[in-house]
C-alpha cells in the first residue's frame, strides 16, 4: 500500500483519543502524520514541566490545558485537521456521549483504574467500536517484551507487567513505542476495515 492511499484511509476516520499524556499526545501525533484528520481528544489535566520529558508539549505550554495544547502542536503538523476537544474527567457517563462519533477509541490513562473503566464503557456502549489500549510501559530496556493481544474489539498493546511506580517511572523511549505501537494498531485496523468496505461494495 502506498503513502497516498494509507493517507487516504487514514482520513476518512474519526479516532477518539482518552488522556492526553504520555500515551495520547504521542500516539496522536503518530497519527495525524499518517493522514488522520479527525479527532477527538479529551483530557482534564494541564501540562507541567514534568511532563516534558516524555509528552507532546513545550515547555511554553507550561499550565496550559493538555487538550487546547496537544490539539495547537497537531495543527502545526497539519493545520487541515479537525481537533474536537474536552477538557473534562473521563468516567463512565460522559465517555459514551464524548467518543459516539468515533471509529475508534485510543485509550492512554496512567492508572488502572481508569483504563479498566473504559475497557467497560466502550466495550459495552458500543459493541461495534474498537478500543485500543496499553499497559506495561515503565522503565528502560527489554523491549523485546512489547506485545500486540487482540481480544475482538480490545487491542491491547504493552509488556503486560512493568507499570508505573516510584522505582520504574515512565520514560520516553518505553512511553513513545507504546503510543507508536497503539497509533499503528489503528492504521491496521482503518487498513482492514477499508479492505471489508471495498469487499462488500
Amino acid at each position: 500500500m502506498n503513502r497516498e492511499v494509507l493517507r487516504s484511509i487514514a482520513s476518512k476516520a474519526t479516532i477518539g483519543i482518552a488522556g492526553a499524556g504520555g500515551l495520547g499526545s504521542n500516539c496522536a501525533a503518530s497519527l495525524v502524520r499518517s493522514g488522520v484528520r479527525r479527532l477527538i481528544i479529551a483530557d482534564f489535566d494541564r501540562v507541567s514541566e514534568s511532563n516534558l520529558d516524555r509528552q507532546f508539549f513545550f515547555f511554553d505550554q507550561i499550565g496550559q490545558l493538555k487538550v487546547d495544547a496537544l490539539a495547537e502542536n497537531l495543527r502545526r503538523i497539519d493545520p487541515r485537521i479537525t481537533v474536537e476537544t474536552h477538557p473534562v474527567r473521563l468516567d463512565a457517563e460522559n465517555v459514551r456521549t464524548i467518543f459516539a462519533k468515533c471509529d475508534i477509541i485510543v485509550e492512554a490513562f496512567d492508572n488502572a483504574e481508569s483504563k479498566a473503566m473504559i475497557a467497560e464503557t466502550i466495550l459495552t456502549a458500543f459493541h461495534e467500536k474498537h478500543l485500543v489500549s496499553a499497559s506495561g510501559l515503565a522503565g528502560v530496556g527489554n523491549l523485546e517484551d512489547i506485545r500486540v493481544v487482540h481480544r475482538g474489539k480490545l487491542h491491547l498493546c504493552g509488556d503486560f507487567t512493568r507499570e508505573v511506580g516510584p522505582e520504574s517511572p515512565p520514560v520516553a523511549p518505553r512511553v513513545l513505542i507504546v503510543a507508536n505501537f497503539e497509533a499503528d494498531i489503528v492504521l491496521q485496523l482503518l487498513i482492514e476495515w477499508e479492505g471489508r468496505q471495498k469487499a462488500g461494495s
